[in-house]
């Protein structure tokens, strides 16, 4: 894995598990209805997306597990058409899909 992958995945990781601070101790109905929380859990998720779709195709292969097109592709669907981010399908991914996300991470990220 070349240090740019190394650097992406950090940074897939800080903002995974910053998405799981921004909704501690909060409901789905918080996220609905907090405009604040609603755009900082976006957002980490799209920063998700985002470097995501720079990794290597090469460590993307070294790491099957991380479904790489779905992450990337809720980073399109968030940055096409962000007027209409369906908040329920949010609040899906980062309280079912990060957790798993962060564990594989964890594994694989150089400690620093």
């Amino acid at each position: 894995m070349n240090e740019r992958d190394e650097v992406r995945l950090r940074d897939m990781l800080d903002e995974a598990r910053q998405a799981q601070k921004f909704i501690a101790g909060k409901t789905s109905d918080d996220l609905h209805n907090d405009a604040m929380l609603s755009y900082a859990v976006i957002r980490a998720v799209e920063l998700i997306g985002e470097a995501a779709s720079k990794v290597t195709v090469e460590t993307r292969e070294q790491v099957p597990q991380i479904q790489w097109q779905n992450i990337i592709g809720t980073r399109n669907r968030i940055i096409h058409d962000y007027k209409n981010v369906d908040l329920s399908i949010v609040w899906q991914i980062v309280t079912r899909n990060l957790p798993p996300l962060i564990e594989q991470l964890e594994k694989i990220v150089p400690l620093s």
